[in-house]
């Protein structure tokens, strides 16, 4: 797997593997968030790409204080095959070039798969509530 920073004709692909791999939400527009990610630090915006599809993607960001990762996805037909990992681990790597002392990130509490994945790469829960406010409805 080739792991790069997204381009704009990626972005059908992209929406269509976050699809695939239940990420979409209806309160969020994906094309809206690729948009956005585009414009801040689009160079942590990352998709694996094999055999000249994308079949991974991660976007991250740091603000100064905590770095942050959202849409992790593999493509259900090529996941246990170490993608996640590898794309993690170029997140991080990037991550830590820039000086960042620690990533976060979310997973809905249900999904066990995924609780399971991270923990398997050494992410630990953190003993705090995720808040947010919708300031932009998509």
């Amino acid at each position: 797997m080739l792991i790069r920073p997204l381009a704009q004709p990626d972005a059908d692909a992209v929406v269509a593997l976050w699809e695939r791999c239940g990420l979409v939400r209806p309160w969020n527009d994906p094309r809206a968030d690729i948009e956005r990610k585009l414009s801040e630090q689009p160079e942590l915006f990352l998709v694996g790409e094999t055999e000249g599809a994308i079949s991974a993607t991660a976007m991250a960001g740091f603000d100064g204080h905590r770095g942050w990762v959202h849409y992790l996805a593999v493509d259900p037909a090529r996941q246990r095959q170490g993608f996640g990992r590898a794309i993690m681990a170029e997140v991080e790597r990037l991550l830590v070039e820039r000086g960042c002392p620690k990533l976060n990130l979310q997973v809905r509490s249900d999904n066990q798969k995924v609780l399971g994945f991270y923990r398997g790469l050494g992410y630990g829960e953190d003993q705090v509530l995720s808040l947010g406010k919708r300031l932009i409805l998509d």
